[in-house]
């Protein structure tokens, strides 16, 4: 059972930039397309980011194009997600796992809170 650890949150003001780890156990996380979801209080959890198994194909939302960065280094079983010109309307619960739409998603982690905040 892969496992999910997420890190690298906090408190930051607007404009500033924080970079996102997630370390999975196991062997299945290189063949796996990864995605960095977020959620907010009252939200529901959504996908911002995304990348394919070789790290070659990338996905962002709108609300964070230009901004957030995702890369994964498949010997390190970790995925990041570089954040700048972060905005309070960043602030949520970050977290990691691949992309289930076909299949179920790994247990979620903990999960690393970012706030965006002056």
């Amino acid at each position: 059972q892969v496992q999910l650890v997420e890190s690298g949150g906090g408190l930051v003001q607007p404009g500033g930039s924080l970079r996102l780890s997630c370390k999975a156990s196991g062997s299945a996380f290189s063949i796996n397309p990864m995605g960095w979801y977020r959620q907010a209080p009252g939200k529901e959890r959504e996908l911002v980011a995304s990348i394919f198994s070789g790290g070659s194909i990338t996905k962002s939302a709108d609300s964070v194009k230009g901004r957030f960065t995702i890369s994964r280094d498949n010997a390190k079983n970790t995925v990041y997600l570089q954040m700048t010109s972060l905005k309070p309307e960043d602030t949520a619960v970050y977290y990691c796992n691949r992309l289930h739409s076909t299949v179920p998603p790994w247990p979620w982690g903990q999960g690393t809170q970012v706030t965006v905040s002056s």
